[in-house]
This record gives C-alpha cells, structure tokens and sequence, in this order.
C-alpha cells in the first residue's frame, strides 16, 4: 500500500508543477531544493512532503 498524502500538500505541490513545469523535474533531491526556493515552508518535513509529491506527480505517464 503507498502512502495517502494530506489534500493540502497535493494541491501545493500540483500548484508548484503547473506553475513552474521546467524547474521540476524526476529528481526528490533537486525538487526538495525547488520547493525551498520558491516558497516560504518554514517546515522541513513538510517541504519534503511536497517535493515528495511532486516528484511523484512528474513521474506520472500523462494521458
């Protein structure tokens, strides 16, 4: 079973994809360092959540 992420940190992060689609990329690493840039997440595991999921949603085949 995967993980089941909060509303709130795929809408940041599907947000951050579609605002910035070339900054993002397959890499966690290189997003968590995106994510830190571009917003104000005081929260570490919270930046990682969101890079995390953005990650996951650039990996996504689109249909």
């Amino acid at each position: 079973m995967g993980n089941i992420r909060p509303t709130y940190i795929k809408r940041v992060a599907v947000e951050l994809v579609n605002r910035y689609p070339t900054l993002f990329t397959s890499d966690y690493e290189h997003n968590k360092q995106i994510v830190a840039k571009i917003t104000d997440v005081k929260s570490i595991m919270m930046r990682n959540k969101i890079a995390g999921y953005a990650t996951t949603y650039r990996k996504r085949p689109k249909l």
